[in-house]
């Protein structure tokens, strides 16, 4: 009953709320008056350079004669080609995440010794303190599990003897244990929630230090602990992938922003998941997971282009699932020709459909990627190329791996992490100014009124 009260929105509150909105709106034609770099994106959706990086690099297109040509997405993590360092993997119990991560941390390959060690120490530190499960994620578990694992972030603070210490080796111990620490975070967080408020049974499964971060997410996970290694493979592809994508992206920026104020490790990573929450950065491939439920209910024949081409167009006219007008999972605010991520995370869908018995519905996607630039094209003025992005494809692979949606957002995280250390420590290497942007005031200056009861 008293949480109803707090969540209730009362007539004062609505009449409050209209306020903010009459005084908070802003004519959008002052934007380019004054010609505000909105979202820090020029016209054409490019990026505004505020800084400089050695972690990674995207690149979508080409300079030929002085002129910019759009290109085939590549990404590349410390100058190695996320496809070649994706090649490299062996084919089976692959510890592909862990080499990513050493990779963008230190900025070079791992030996085989280097390999080991780093493998033991993230082993090492894959434990969370004394009674953490029960007196932290038991404990009033919240309906969505990037606030569970942003709190239990937080609380970490309270358990290390330096945490204000931003040192670099300090800061390197804190981001190596947040990497070990996230899957068991997440995955325990969302136990807790699915066993009061669902009434499922609840199992917390120790990690085993011999399995990769891969293996150990699908190993606590299901109540029997077992996974296939294609199973296993295709997830440690998809954190490899998801490890890192520039210092631009809206979390990783957050993490350079929140750094550079020279705070703590946990509030910056606390600050970097509350960004990565966001339905526009993190959730997306939720969106696309539900577009294609209404789609499976609304187009009959999968095979049947032109029926498909029909919802896409009442996707666009604002007609059919949530009627955003969206299309979810194509385009990309840097890629235009092609995603290399998703070109990745194609491959690997299909050998997992495959495996799950899921060829249709893969073939539903595959045509959706095809059709899905054309109905565009034809509704809509665009400045550059649309093709379908990561997220497009990592929910069907999530859906295959039978992970709950609850998680699609924290298995991102726990990628994420990686790159997110890594530019935190790129930022105090550096230690430039803190970031501060400018905001250019519209209001004019008022003379301020005389109080009631004034002689």
């Amino acid at each position: 009953m008293a949480r109803s009260v707090y969540s209730e929105i009362t007539p004062e509150m609505e009449a409050l709320a209209n306020l903010c909105v009459k005084n908070g709106k802003i004519d959008p034609e002052l934007y380019a008056k004054y010609d505000v770099k909105r979202g820090l994106r020029d016209i054409n959706g490019n990026g505004v350079l505020t800084g400089l990086t050695d972690i990674s690099e995207i690149r979508s297109s080409r300079m030929e004669n002085g002129v910019k040509i759009p290109c085939e997405g590549q990404l590349f993590y410390r100058g190695y080609s996320i496809e070649d360092l994706v090649r490299s993997m062996p084919s089976d119990h692959s510890f592909g995440f862990e080499v990513t991560a050493y990779l963008l941390l230190f900025g070079e390959l791992p030996n085989k010794e280097q390999l080991d060690g780093f493998i033991k120490q993230l082993s090492f530190y894959r434990t969370l303190p004394t009674n953490f499960v029960r007196d932290i994620i038991m404990k009033a578990p919240s309906g969505d599990m990037m606030n569970t694992l942003a709190r239990s972030v937080l609380t970490m603070y309270s358990y290390d003897d330096t945490p204000d210490d931003i040192s670099i080796p300090n800061v390197l111990r804190q981001c190596i244990q947040l990497i070990a620490i996230f899957p068991l975070l997440s995955v325990y967080g969302y136990q807790a929630y699915r066993h009061y408020h669902d009434g499922k049974s609840l199992y917390i499964h120790q990690p085993k230090p011999e399995l990769t971060t891969a293996e150990n997410i699908l190993r606590i996970l299901r109540s029997d602990k077992q996974f296939t290694p294609l199973e296993a493979k295709v997830l440690d592809i998809a954190l490899m992938l998801h490890a890192e994508h520039g210092g631009g992206n809206n979390s990783t920026f957050t993490t350079h922003v929140v750094s550079s104020s020279g705070t703590d490790t946990y509030s910056a990573i606390a600050a970097a998941l509350g960004s990565l929450k966001g339905p526009k950065h993190g959730g997306a491939n939720i969106k696309v997971v539900r577009m294609f439920r209404d789609m499976k209910e609304q187009v009959k024949d999968w095979t049947n282009e032109n029926e498909i081409c029909d919802y896409l167009t009442r996707l666009l006219d604002k007609k059919a699932f949530d009627n955003a007008g969206l299309i979810y999972g194509m385009g990309h605010a840097v890629y235009s020709v092609s995603d290399p991520r998703a070109r990745i995370m194609e491959r690997f869908a299909e050998g997992l459909s495959k495996e799950k018995g899921r060829e249709d519905e893969y073939g539903l996607y595959m045509r959706v990627a095809r059709l899905a630039p054309q109905v565009i094209a034809e509704k809509r003025r665009i400045y550059k190329g649309v093709s379908a992005n990561v997220d497009f494809y990592s929910g069907f692979i999530y859906s295959m791996l039978d992970l709950p949606m609850e998680l699609y957002t924290p298995i991102f995280a726990c990628a994420r992490i990686a790159g997110w250390s890594a530019h935190r420590i790129e930022e105090l290497i550096n230690a430039g100014k803190i970031i501060r942007p400018a905001y250019k005031a519209i209001h004019p200056e008022r003379a301020f009124p005389g109080m009631e009861g004034e002689t």
